[in-house]
């Protein structure tokens, strides 16, 4: 019974240390997101842009011509569907004449002209997202069915497949960073005045927040169940 309690304590004790922090930090980050991109939905674009013409002077600098940029309902719910060729704007982005629409816009194309041409990262993480999907529902369950049977193979399976959720996390950091500075550069190039690509930059800089906040999350997962894993092999 006593075994049992500490256990219990020591489960709870490793998700205050390595998951709590990183899921705090992560609800920062998503304040961050709202809170920058309402100061700048209150700034007007240059020239009177809107995002949609942002997004398809960012998509004519890198020299697409295959993509399409819709409307979607929502609230910062912007996309670009690589398989449907279609960069989805939400209704506070598409018309809205805002430096934050103009850098939301603009980054969504960023990801079009990566799979236009191809970019490493970006064809790594389409890769892994089927198999990700797969461990990352498969992990949490073998883990603790891993636990109850004492069978710590089984538990080290379960976080070896959580450890695609954090490589996929990892390798998003690269593609959502360039895919900002490929929008702020075509920016740049296409006129857009010093201050306006600093305007967009504030808002792709708290949005980039939220993918460093996702692999502490995965990562701090990680190490937890790596631990339970480990505690399994001493009972």
């Amino acid at each position: 019974m006593f075994e049992t309690n500490a256990g219990i304590l020591s489960g709870y004790g490793s998700y205050l240390v390595l998951v709590l922090p990183a899921l705090l930090f992560s609800l920062w980050a998503q304040w961050k997101v709202k809170s920058t991109f309402g100061k700048y939905s209150k700034i007007a674009s240059e020239r009177n842009m809107t995002g949609a013409e942002a997004a398809r002077m960012v998509l004519q600098a890198g020299g697409v011509t295959d993509v399409a940029v819709e409307r979607i309902p929502g609230n910062l719910t912007d996309h670009f569907d690589a398989k449907a060729k279609i960069i989805r704007l939400s209704d506070s982005v598409f018309d809205a004449r805002t430096a934050s629409a103009v850098g939301v816009a603009a980054h969504e194309a960023g990801h079009a002209v990566q799979y236009a041409e191809r970019y490493f990262p970006v064809t790594v993480r389409s890769a892994i997202i089927p198999v990700t999907n797969i461990g990352s529902r498969l992990a949490a369950p073998l883990v603790i069915l891993g636990l109850a049977l004492s069978f710590r193979p089984l538990c080290l399976i379960g976080v070896l497949l959580f450890g695609l959720a954090v490589l996929f996390q990892l390798v998003t950091l690269p593609v959502e960073f360039n895919a900002s500075r490929r929008a702020l550069r075509a920016l740049a190039d296409n006129g857009v005045s010093e201050e306006g690509v600093k305007a967009a930059k504030s808002v792709l800089t708290a949005a980039a927040l939220t993918y460093v906040a996702g692999l502490a999350v995965a990562l701090g997962n990680f190490l937890r169940l790596l631990s339970l894993a480990r505690r399994s092999g001493r009972r």
